[in-house]
């Protein structure tokens, strides 16, 4: 665990914000770009209804800001704290509500390693929260 440690203090501490932007613009997209197009391809549903669409956008809406957010904490370094604190609270909110899924719905193919990469980037910017001094 040391090593690892030591492995994590090497990598730039903006480089957790950058990935969870970059993933999180693409997620947006496919969610709110064109609902009625992209989703009936990826989840076996069709998005035919006014509100249902309008939903999906709002999605890509808040997933788009809190991308930028976390692009301006790479950015702009006084506010790197409260960038990493909201992507810690982000990623950790979509990792416990697919794991809560799991636990009551079942094990689904296509989320399973998103829950895992979301709580991984939580624990990674909890890390980097509580080792900023030691940091680049």
């Amino acid at each position: 665990m040391h090593q690892f440690a030591e492995l994590l203090k090497q990598v730039p501490k903006n480089l957790h914000l950058t990935l969870s932007a970059i993933v999180v613009c693409l997620a947006a997209l496919v969610y709110g770009a064109n609902p009625g197009k992209f989703l009936p391809l990826i989840f076996d549903f069709e998005v035919e209804n006014l509100e249902l669409k309008n939903i999906f956008r709002a999605v890509m809406g808040l997933y788009l800001a809190f991308a930028a957010y976390w692009l301006l904490g790479v950015r702009r370094p006084n506010y790197w704290r409260s960038a990493t604190l909201s992507n810690i609270l982000f990623m950790g909110g979509l990792g416990a509500g697919r794991l809560i899924s799991t636990i009551l719905d079942g094990v689904s193919p296509q989320y399973t390693l998103g829950m895992v990469l979301e709580l991984l980037m939580m624990g990674w910017g909890i890390y980097n929260l509580k080792h900023e001094k030691d940091l680049a």
